[in-house]
C-alpha cells in the first residue's frame, strides 16, 4: 500500500518534516555551545528525565490514551533506547573523538540503511527513482561536511559512530513495525524514559560524571529536553506512524546543510559553496524519495 505523505496529504503532514528538520538542525547548534560544560551520558540522562516528567505531566493534565501501551509497553522500551539512548549516546561519545562533520558523514548511511532493510523487515518497495534520490542525499552530505581524512583514522571515534547510526536505524524499523498504532503522547513519554534509565545507568558505569552549569549549559540543556525531544522526537514519531521508514529517514539528508545554514544566521560561521551546493543536491535526492510512490507488501 502506499503511505500518506507523498499522496494528498493533510497539512500536518506536509508542514511536520520541514519543522523537523529544523529542529533536528538546531540541536547541532545548541550542543555546540552547551556540551563542552558538560559530560556526555549525565547530559543525555538529564535531557531525558527532564523530558519524560514533562511529558507524564501533559498526559495527566490532558486525558491520554495510555490503555493503548497495554501489552506492548515493552516494544516502546525498546525503541525508546534505540532510537534515544543508543543512537544520541554513542553519538555523542563519538564527537568526543572525532569531528561533528565526520559524525554527520557516517550517520547519512542512516537512511540508505533503513530503505534497504525495510524491504525484508517491513515490506517497503522504493522505485530506481528513489533508490537515486538516496544516492544524491549521500552525496550531499559529503559536499556539505566534507571528509575529514586523520578523522577515519580514529578507529574508536569511528565505531561509536556506527554503533549510533545502527541504533537508529534499528529503532526507526522496530517502531514502524510494533509502535505505530500508539498516540504519540503516550509513546513517546515510555521511550524517553526508557532512554533517561539506560543513560542513567551507563553513565554510572562508564563515565565520571561533572557538570559545569553555566547559564549557556542551562539553556542548551532545557532547550534540547523541551525542543528536541519532546517536539523534534514528537514529529520524527508522528511521521513514522503516517509514511513509510525510508521516506522518513531520507529527511536526515538535509540536516547538515541546514544546520550549515543555521550556523551562518546564529553564529556567524562561514558557509561553503560547496555546502550550498550539497543542501541543493540533498533536497533534491528527498525530493525524489518523498515524491515516489512506495509499495508495501506484507512482511513475513
Amino acid at each position: 500500500m502506499n503511505d500518506v505523505v507523498g499522496q494528498r496529504a493533510p497539512w500536518q503532514a506536509r508542514l511536520a518534516p520541514v519543522l523537523f528538520v529544523l529542529l533536528w538542525s538546531s540541536a547541532f547548534i545548541a550542543a555546540r555551545a552547551g556540551l563542552p560544560d558538560v559530560s556526555p551520558l549525565y547530559f543525555l540522562t538529564l535531557r531525558f528525565a527532564i523530558a519524560a516528567a514533562a511529558l507524564l505531566a501533559i498526559g495527566v493534565v490532558w486525558s491520554q490514551p495510555w490503555e493503548q501501551l497495554r501489552g506492548r509497553w515493552f516494544h516502546f522500551v525498546v525503541a525508546g533506547a534505540l532510537i534515544n539512548a543508543i543512537y544520541l549516546g554513542a553519538a555523542y561519545i563519538a564527537m568526543t573523538r572525532i569531528s561533528a562533520a565526520t559524525m554527520a558523514l557516517i550517520g547519512s548511511l542512516h537512511p540508505l540503511l533503513v530503505a534497504l532493510l525495510s524491504g525484508p523487515i517491513l515490506g517497503d518497495r522504493f522505485r530506481p527513482k528513489q533508490w537515486l534520490g538516496f544516492g544524491f542525499g549521500i552525496f550531499g552530505v559529503v559536499l556539505t561536511v566534507g571528509v575529514e581524512a586523520r578523522d577515519m583514522a580514529v578507529l574508536s571515534g569511528i565505531l561509536w559512530a556506527l554503533a549510533g547510526v545502527s541504533g537508529m536505524v534499528l529503532g526507526t524499523l522496530y517502531y514502524s513495525r510494533h509502535c505505530r498504532a500508539v498516540a504519540v503522547l503516550p509513546s513517546n513519554t515510555i521511550q524517553l524514559g526508557s532512554a533517561a534509565i539506560l543513560c542513567a545507568v551507563a553513565t554510572a558505569a562508564f563515565e565520571t560524571a561533572h557538570a559545569s552549569w553555566t547559564p549557556v549549559a542551562l539553556g542548551t540543556l532545557a532547550y534540547l529536553s523541551i525542543a528536541i525531544s519532546l517536539g523534534g522526537m514528537a514529529l520524527l514519531l508522528f511521521m513514522l506512524r503516517i509514511g513509510t521508514a525510508g521516506k522518513v529517514a531520507a529527511n536526515f539528508y538535509l540536516t547538515p546543510g541546514v544546520t550549515a545554514a543555521l550556523g551562518w544566521i546564529v553564529l556567524n560561521e562561514a558557509v561553503s559553496g560547496l555546502a550550498v551546493l550539497g543542501l541543493l543536491l540533498a533536497s533534491v535526492g528527498v525530493w525524489l524519495v518523498i515524491r515516489g510512490a512506495c509499495s508495501r507488501r506484507s512482511a513475513s
